[in-house]
């Protein structure tokens, strides 16, 4: 068993509303860790917008989204869960994707039942394929579990809330995790009071979404001790690393353009310090290793 994937498994049995923010890269994701969350995701959103600079509608090829989850799980000591999108086609597709995750040592993995491509689940436009073909993918998903012996947390999400309403999101949700899901997710899901009918009828974990902690989007911004008394046991955050990338940038590259000077000296509460910088990613291990394992730089007698 995953040892990671143990530590996410029991944070998430606990129902006090773990807060799992979306990495874009594996930098966001280390700042993630070092902030001190006890786990992190990788939001499906911030890899489209930090990989192509393109929107959250399938663009993204399932190549790199694994390259990139096996960067950000290398990355960090925290329980990573992967986004699979739809699961890359049918139920065998999201099993052999199970079985790489699995390989990454990835702690957990969403996979949504929307028609592919998909979108990000607060816009508008989305479609969901059959319950039953879900179900499929979650059980595939599940097997390859059991035949490797090996865990992962599998999260399934419905987006049938804003196609179906709450009735059809919360049947799905139960199909889902009948199926082998071990937490079922109702992405877009809108009032305190629809989460709150959602945690009593679903016969397993809840996640819920918030999406980038400040807005919520089309989720009421509900504080995590009260998701946490309401019996939730993942609060989502996917989307917040890449919004406030976009708007550290945005700020200083227009400052910077915009200055009669072409500099904007002084004004170092914009950055991290290049000392700093290189400390975080771990340049003092790296030049401990080049003492140890490399010859004294110098000319060639």
């Amino acid at each position: 068993m995953s040892e990671r994937a143990a530590r996410l498994r029991a944070a998430l049995e606990r129902r006090q509303a773990l807060v799992v923010p979306g990495c874009h890269d594996a930098l966001s994701a280390r700042i993630i860790e070092s902030a001190g969350f006890e786990a992190v995701q990788v939001s499906g959103f911030g890899l489209a917008g930090s990989l192509l600079a393109l929107p959250d509608v399938g663009l993204v090829e399932m190549k790199d989204i694994l390259d990139i989850t096996g960067n950000i799980a290398r990355a960090v000591k925290i329980p990573v869960m992967a986004d699979i999108d739809t699961g890359g086609g049918n139920a065998l597709n999201a099993a052999r994707i199970t079985e790489r995750l699995i390989e990454m040592g990835v702690a957990g993995v969403n996979i949504e039942d929307q028609v592919f491509p998909k979108r990000c689940g607060h816009m508008e436009g989305k479609q969901v394929i059959s319950a039953e073909e879900m179900a499929g993918k979650v059980r595939a998903m599940a097997d390859v579990r059991a035949r490797t012996g090996r865990d992962i947390v599998i999260n399934a999400r419905t987006d049938a809330y804003a196609v179906l309403g709450l009735d059809e999101a919360i049947r799905r949700a139960n199909l889902y995790l009948e199926a082998g899901a071990d937490m079922a997710f109702i992405d877009g899901i809108g009032t305190r009071a629809d989460i709150m009918r959602a945690v009593r009828e679903i016969r397993g974990l809840l996640s819920v979404n918030l999406m980038d902690a400040v807005t919520g989007v089309k989720t009421e911004l509900i504080p995590i001790p009260e998701l946490a008394a309401m019996g939730v046991a993942r609060v989502s955050i996917p989307i917040a690393s890449i919004l406030v990338m976009h708007r550290a940038l945005t700020d200083f590259f227009c400052d910077l353009r915009s200055s009669p000077t072409g500099i904007l000296a002084g004004e170092v509460h914009r950055i991290t310090s290049f000392r700093d910088f290189t400390r975080f990613v771990g340049l003092p291990q790296y030049r401990e290793m080049e003492d140890k394992y490399l010859p004294p730089r110098g000319g060639v007698c």
